[in-house]
């Protein structure tokens, strides 16, 4: 939920394709009953996110997405791997469990986009982009075991490559169940 309609809570991610939610769904599955509580994500609500933008005024979305196609005009598709897994801050103090691996094009796309969201007046980010897929949120914190599982979890779970073809500027509504995502604009890569 926004606090004024004329603004919307908005990031912009590369979105991955059914089959590799139809998977996620099932590994989660088995997972979930080895390992302590935790709020899971949804399958379907997973992507790869390049900019969080925000509360972020209608009017300017647009603007936005015109700059990101300009900045990234001519960079490819991003062809996707992905392997281990970690935690947010550290395993010793984990916070977020996500998936890793390797993105060919993804920090070339990121930085566009984040050229093209700071040209936009949206602050900075910090630190450079890395690529995880976030498995769950960790409210109170999981026994060396539990972590261990989810590491060596990370390192044989099998998934296969992927491609994304697009920028996605996504609207996040947070609700009671979860954020639910709507795609609100794309922009093509390649």
């Amino acid at each position: 939920m926004t606090d004024r309609p004329d603004t919307v809570r908005a990031f912009v991610a590369l979105e991955i394709p059914d089959r590799v939610r139809d998977i996620l769904r099932r590994e989660q599955k088995a997972l979930k009953a080895e390992l302590p509580r935790a709020r899971w994500t949804r399958p379907e609500g997973q992507h790869l996110t390049l900019k969080f933008l925000g509360e972020t005024p209608t009017h300017r979305l647009s603007g936005i997405v015109r700059a990101i196609a300009a900045e990234a005009r001519g960079l490819a598709a991003v062809e996707v791997e992905l392997s281990g897994a970690g935690f947010f801050p550290d395993p010793r103090r984990p916070r977020v469990a996500w998936l890793g691996g390797s993105a060919d094009g993804g920090p070339e796309v990121a930085a566009a986009v984040e050229r093209a969201a700071v040209s936009s007046d949206v602050p900075a980010d910090r630190r450079p982009w890395s690529l995880h897929l976030t498995q769950a949120r960790i409210d109170r914190g999981w026994p060396r075991s539990a972590v261990e599982r989810f590491l060596e979890w990370g390192r044989t779970v099998r998934i296969g490559g992927f491609s994304c073809p697009e920028i996605v500027l996504f609207r996040s509504d947070l609700r009671p169940g979860g954020a639910v995502y709507t795609a609100l604009d794309r922009v093509s890569l390649g």
